[in-house]
C-alpha cells in the first residue's frame, strides 16, 4: 500500500474512537478532504487522495494509505467505476423507505450504499436499459443528492434518468408521472412533513412502475443487501444541470430534465371539472387560502389554483419552496400550520383554506372557523364523489381506510353498498387494492387521501376534491346569496351518518427504549383480556395487535397497532409511528360514535376526554415515557 497523505489528528474522543477502527471514506478527493475536515482533520497532499482509502490513526497521528483501486469498466461510452465500500448499520428501510438526519447522509458511503444496494435487489428487468423517474421536495441535500442517484443510476444499466427541475417533484406528481410516462420506477427525495436543512431530515424513497412505494418483499431486500455491499457502481459522467428543462447525454445514458407540474396537471384535469372549479372559485364572494409552508406545493399553487383557476394571487401563503422550509416544520396540522389557522380562525376569515406538507402528498381542510378532520374529509369526499367529481360519474368501486383511522368511512361504504377495506399504515396497501381494481377513494387519519388517480396519497387532490363539492353545493346561487360552507356540509353529512368524534396525540421523539417497553405491557394487557372486561365505563369487545392479509396477494402484515375496541363502537389505537428520524412518536388514536344530532356540536376534545383518560390510564405512557403532554393534538 502507497502512502497518500498525512492527517494531522488532535487527540479527541472523536479522534480516539477512530483511533480503534478503520474508517473508510468514498467518492472523490473532494469529498474525502471534506470528510476529512469533518472529523477535524487537516489532509497533507490531498491531490494524491484516491477515490478509496483506508485511514489508520494514533491519538496524534493519522495515515492515510491506499486501498485496493476501484475497478474501472467502460460501459456505453463513459467509464463506471466499482467503488469498494463497507456496510453501514442503520439503513433498515422501513413504510416510506429511509430517514435519517442530513448528517448521517453526508457521511461517505451512506446514500450511495442504499441506492447500489436498491439496484441489487431488483430483478435486472426492472432497470437495465429502462426509464426511472426523480425529483423530491426541494428539502437541503437533494441537489446533491440528485447528482449521486443519477451517476448510479447510469453505472448500473438505466438508459435514462427523468429528473424534475431543480431536483423538484411532488410525491403525488412522481406517481403520476411514472405511470404516465410509462417509466420503470422513480426515486423520491423527501423526509414528507418532517422538517428540512441542514440540521435536520432526509428521506429516500423507490416507487414502482405502478406508481406506488416499493413493497415490503423489495424493502426488506434492500436492507439485507446493506448488511452485505461490498461496491457501488458510480457512473463516471459530470454533474448536470438541473435548473433548465432539456436533455443531456453521456454515451448510451440520457438525463432529462422535466416540468414538474405539466404531467401532472393534465391528470387533475381529465378527474375534476375544472370550468366548474374555475366559475366558483372566481366568484367575487368566494374566498380561499392555501398554505404551501414553503414546501414543494408552492411550486404547483401558482400553475394550478392561479394561473388555471383564476384565484387571486394572494389565496397563495408560504408559497416558495425553500430549502429549509423557512424554517418551519412542514406538517399540515393544527399545530404547525398555525399561521394559517390563526387566519381560518380570525374575524375575516376566508370560506375555505388549506395546506399541504413537505412533499405535497398530505392535506388540511378548513372552513370559517371549522377545522374538517382527515377521517370526516375521507368519508365526506366519498359521499360526494359521484355528483360532484367527473372522475367518479359512475360511482367509486371500492373505499378504505387505514386501521387508526375512524369509521366514519365505513358508515359511507355501507350506505352506498361498496366494498369496504380496512389496511395497515401505509400507502402501499391502498396500491394493491386499487392495481387490482378493487378501490376508489382512501385514506390516512395523519392528513392523507387519495384516490386510484395515483399510487399515493395527493394533498392537492384533496383540495381539489373539497373545491368540487363546494362548486357542485353552490350551484345556482347567485352573488350574494348565502354559500352553503365548509361546515355546513360537514353537519350535513353528520345528520346523515352520526359522528365519528376523533383525535390523535402525538409525542414525538419519544426515548426508543421506554417508547417499546410501553407497547409491550400493551401486548401484556390484550394477552390477558376477554371480551365483557371494563376498562373505565367502557366494555370491552375486543383487544389486539391488527394483522392484515392481503386479499390480493395473500401478503400478511403483523402487528401493526394496538387496538381496544369497545362494546359502543368506541375505539382506542396505540401505534409507534416509523416516519420520524430520531427516537420514537408515540401516537394515541381515540374515537367515539355519536348518532345523536343534537350532540354533534361538541368539542370532540369533551367528547372524548373519558376515552383520553383511560388511554392514559392503561398505557401508563407517562411512566414508560415520562412525558407530560402530547407534542401534537389533532
Amino acid at each position: 500500500m502507497a502512502l497518500l497523505g498525512q492527517c494531522n489528528l488532535p487527540a479527541s474522543p472523536a479522534s480516539s474512537a477512530l483511533a480503534s477502527s478503520s474508517t473508510s471514506f468514498y467518492s472523490s478527493g473532494r469529498l474525502a478532504l471534506r470528510s476529512a475536515s469533518q472529523h477535524g482533520y487537516s489532509l497533507q497532499s490531498p491531490e494524491l487522495y484516491l477515490s478509496t482509502s483506508t485511514c489508520t490513526a494514533s491519538p496524534k497521528r493519522f495515515l492515510c494509505v491506499a486501498s485496493a483501486a476501484p475497478a474501472v469498466a467502460e460501459q456505453g461510452g463513459f467509464q463506471v467505476l466499482a467503488v469498494p465500500t463497507k456496510p453501514i448499520e442503520g439503513q433498515k428501510t422501513g413504510t416510506s423507505g429511509l430517514r435519517k438526519k442530513v448528517k448521517v447522509f453526508q457521511e461517505p458511503n451512506y446514500l450511495g450504499n442504499w441506492i447500489q444496494a436498491l439496484f441489487d435487489s431488483l430483478p435486472p428487468e426492472d432497470y437495465k436499459g429502462g426509464v426511472l423517474l426523480l425529483g423530491g421536495d426541494g428539502r437541503y441535500f437533494n441537489r446533491e443528492a440528485s447528482q449521486i442517484i443519477i451517476k448510479i443510476a447510469a453505472g448500473n444499466g438505466v438508459k435514462k434518468v427523468l429528473v424534475g427541475r431543480d431536483g423538484m417533484i411532488s410525491t403525488p406528481a412522481v406517481s403520476a408521472i411514472i405511470r404516465k410516462q410509462k417509466a420503470n420506477g422513480g426515486f423520491i427525495m423527501s423526509a414528507s412533513h418532517n422538517p428540512g436543512g441542514p440540521k435536520y431530515d432526509w428521506g429516500i424513497k423507490f416507487n414502482y412502475s405502478s406508481g406506488q412505494p416499493a413493497p415490503e418483499s423489495i424493502t426488506d431486500k434492500i436492507y439485507g443487501n446493506t448488511l452485505s455491499i461490498s461496491e457501488i457502481k458510480t457512473a463516471q459522467i459530470p454533474d448536470v444541470d438541473l435548473s433548465k428543462v432539456g436533455t443531456t447525454k453521456f454515451g448510451d445514458f440520457t438525463v432529462e430534465v422535466i416540468d414538474p407540474v405539466s404531467d401532472y396537471l393534465e391528470l387533475l384535469e381529465s378527474v375534476f371539472d375544472f370550468d366548474l372549479l374555475r366559475n366558483f372559485v372566481t366568484r367575487p364572494d368566494f374566498r380561499f387560502k392555501f398554505d404551501a409552508m414553503h414546501a414543494i406545493a408552492g411550486a404547483y399553487a401558482k400553475p394550478i389554483f392561479v394561473e388555471r383557476l383564476g384565484a387571486r394571487e394572494d389565496s397563495i401563503m408560504n408559497g416558495v419552496p425553500l430549502e429549509d422550509f423557512g424554517g418551519g416544520h412542514p406538517d399540515p396540522n393544527l399545530t404547525y400550520a398555525k399561521e394559517l389557522v390563526e387566519i381560518m380562525f380570525g374575524s375575516e376569515a376566508p370560506d375555505f383554506g388549506a395546506a399541504s406538507d413537505g412533499d405535497g402528498d398530505r392535506n388540511m381542510i378548513l372552513g370559517n372557523k371549522f377545522f374538517i378532520t382527515p377521517s370526516d374529509s375521507v368519508a365526506i369526499i366519498a359521499a360526494n364523489a359521484q355528483d360532484a367529481i367527473p372522475y367518479f360519474k359512475d360511482g367509486p368501486k371500492g373505499l378504505a381506510r387505514s386501521m387508526p383511522t375512524s369509521a366514519a368511512l365505513d358508515r359511507v361504504a355501507q350506505k352506498l353498498n361498496l366494498p369496504f377495506f380496512e389496511v395497515p399504515t401505509g400507502w402501499k396497501f391502498f396500491g394493491n387494492l386499487m392495481d387490482a381494481g378493487k378501490l376508489s377513494i382512501c385514506g390516512e387519519e395523519s392528513f392523507g387521501t387519495g384516490s386510484d388517480h395515483i399510487r399515493e396519497k395527493d394533498g392537492i387532490w384533496a383540495i381539489l376534491a373539497w373545491l368540487s363539492i363546494l362548486a357542485y353545493k353552490n350551484k345556482g346561487k347567485n352573488v350574494g346569496e348565502s354559500l352553503v360552507s365548509v361546515a355546513d356540509i360537514a353537519k350535513e353529512h353528520w345528520k346523515v351518518y352520526g359522528r365519528n368524534f376523533f383525535s390523535r396525540y402525538d409525542y414525538e421523539e419519544c426515548e426508543s427504549d421506554g417508547a417499546n417497553k410501553m407497547i409491550e405491557h400493551l401486548r401484556s394487557i390484550i394477552a390477558n383480556s376477554k371480551c365483557g372486561d371494563t376498562l373505565g365505563n367502557y366494555t370491552l369487545k375486543l383487544a389486539d395487535d391488527f394483522t392484515y392479509t392481503d386479499p390480493v396477494d395473500g401478503s400478511i402484515a403483523a402487528k401493526q397497532g394496538i387496538r381496544f375496541v369497545f362494546s359502543d363502537g368506541s375505539r382506542i389505537i396505540f401505534r409507534l409511528s416509523g416516519t420520524g428520524s430520531a427516537g420514537a412518536t408515540v401516537r394515541i388514536y381515540v374515537e367515539q360514535y355519536e348518532p345523536d344530532v343534537s350532540k354533534h356540536d361538541l368539542d370532540a376534545q369533551v367528547a372524548l376526554k373519558p376515552l383520553i383518560d383511560v388511554a392514559l390510564s392503561v398505557s401508563k405512557l407517562k411512566e414508560f415515557t415520562g412525558r407530560e403532554k402530547p407534542t401534537v393534538i389533532t
